[in-house]
């Protein structure tokens, strides 16, 4: 059982709907022992990141969610969620992350030409093979946000032309990110989903 998290921060109805049109079974969920027992984790996000971190606090997830992954539990950031990811984010007030990726959230540029929020499709660039990425060259996905993760190259798979290279996908070991939104990106999101399902069944002792 893949399970979304729940934390009132996410698009989870059209996320279960991408897992669903995929043959996975998944259940949105804040249960700190179905998220510990989960074959799988996703963390869906829109809003402000201090919201989502105090939300998460609130909850109790955030030792659970370390723990889990640290077992070795794929799981997969999605927007918000993605940037959840990293040590910190500058959105508001410098506010400290999940730390499962190195980096910081930092602001999009603006510029007379690109306007933020980043909205609407872009092409994709790869930028280092993983289970997530491959056939994503040049494969248009849909993305709405304001804030970029900065990450070290070591850690960035796919990236987008926004004035800046934004990195769209991001990854380290069982921890992967997508900034984009592949609930909302057609069949290219929903193989990236399928991507995500045989990374986490590829275990067979997970069923």
């Amino acid at each position: 059982m893949i399970i979304v998290i729940d934390y009132d921060a996410g698009n989870t109805a059209n996320v279960l709907r991408a897992l669903e049109k995929i043959g996975v079974a998944a259940e949105l969920s804040a249960d700190q022992e179905k998220i510990r027992q989960a074959d799988g984790l996703i963390l869906p996000g829109v809003g402000a990141f201090p919201a989502a971190m105090a939300e998460l606090e609130k909850r109790d997830l955030i030792t659970t969610i370390k723990d889990t992954v640290a077992t070795g539990t794929p799981f997969l950031g999605i927007c918000l969620g993605m940037q959840l990811l990293l040590d910190a984010s500058e959105e508001h007030v410098l506010t400290k992350g999940l730390g499962l990726i190195p980096g910081v959230c930092r602001e999009i540029p603006a510029t007379p030409s690109l306007k933020v929020p980043h909205m609407g499709w872009n092409a994709l660039d790869i930028q280092r093979d993983t289970a997530l990425t491959s056939d994503l060259s040049g494969k248009y996905v849909y993305f709405v946000h304001s804030y970029f993760t900065d990450v070290p190259a070591a850690f960035c798979d796919v990236t987008a032309d926004y004035g800046i290279k934004v990195p769209a996908m991001i990854s380290r070991g069982n921890v992967y990110g997508a900034q984009f939104h592949p609930e909302k990106s057609g069949d290219v999101g929903l193989g990236i989903l399928a991507k995500f399902k045989e990374v986490v069944y590829a275990d067979s002792t997970r069923n």
